[in-house]
């Protein structure tokens, strides 16, 4: 990967965290370069990070090795299709990271057998707390997925999936799952206030309570299920608060908003391969 050239096309945040965690790992800033049509964009991502910056995307890309896309679903097309020419023909790795789009609408776009891998991040890779998953197509070569997978752990943690539909599971959980937990530690946060903690303790416990659970999770040899029971004591306080998100169907509803996310992933899949 140290030796890759990487060309980012979009500034956002996602770029930028990808661009930090690469250079956190040893890449050299001359080996990245970034793209965007903003021009407040590309002064700030080029102060931040010390990297080139242009305007054009396939002046950007000539010299790539790794195509990063990381603009906006709905711009995609036409974005992929500007860099036919400059891909066609040479070894270079194209990465999206757009929720929705396809490898065989990308590889339409640019019109010829050409290594693509999707890779679904979430938010938290920002502050290399990621969990992506990554799919490639059957022309990206062994070099090119560990040179991918190695991007994604710069920021996190990354998975391979075995079919790329799975990708629309990865977006109603990891992909969209950070939202979901900020909405439980809202509603805990909203609760402690209501029953007399004051903004500030309220929001520091729920936060540490959150992060605590995490860590736990991530570092115990128990399951889930065998960590709540270790929390749960019969006839205590915990006890009451679960039987009572039980008696409330949370798990079936979690199921709910989960496969209504699955759903609209599968849905913006078939509206953007159009």
């Amino acid at each position: 990967m140290e030796n890759c050239n990487i060309t980012f096309i979009g500034c956002g945040n996602m770029s930028r965290s990808l661009i930090g965690g690469l250079i956190n790992n040893g890449v050299k800033t001359e080996r990245l370069l970034a793209t965007d049509p903003d021009a407040e964009q590309r002064q700030n991502i080029t102060q931040q990070f010390g990297i080139t910056t242009l305007e054009n995307n396939e002046e950007a890309v000539a010299n790539a090795d790794v195509i990063v896309l990381a603009v906006k679903p709905q711009v995609m097309q036409q974005v992929v299709s500007s860099l036919a020419n400059a891909v066609k023909g040479s070894s270079k790795m194209l990465i999206s990271i757009a929720a929705g789009v396809r490898l065989n609408s990308l590889t339409e776009w640019l019109g010829e057998p050409t290594a693509v891998i999707r890779i679904m991040p979430n938010t938290p890779s920002l502050i290399q707390a990621g969990a992506a998953a990554l799919f490639a197509n059957e022309h990206a070569s062994d070099t090119q997925k560990n040179t991918a997978e190695a991007m994604m752990r710069s920021v996190g943690t990354a998975i391979w999936l075995e079919t790329e539909d799975l990708m629309d599971t990865v977006t109603a959980l990891s992909g969209s799952g950070p939202a979901y937990f900020f909405y439980f530690m809202e509603a805990m946060e909203k609760a402690a206030i209501e029953m007399g903690l004051s903004n500030e303790d309220a929001r520091l416990l729920t936060i540490e309570t959150a992060l605590g659970a995490a860590k736990m999770a991530l570092l115990s040899a128990s399951d889930l299920t065998e960590l709540r029971k270790q929390v749960t004591s019969p006839g205590g306080t915990t006890e009451q608060a679960l039987n009572t998100f039980q008696q409330g169907k949370l798990e079936e509803l979690v199921h709910e908003a989960m496969s209504a996310a699955k759903k609209r992933s599968i849905e913006l899949s078939k509206l953007l391969g159009e």
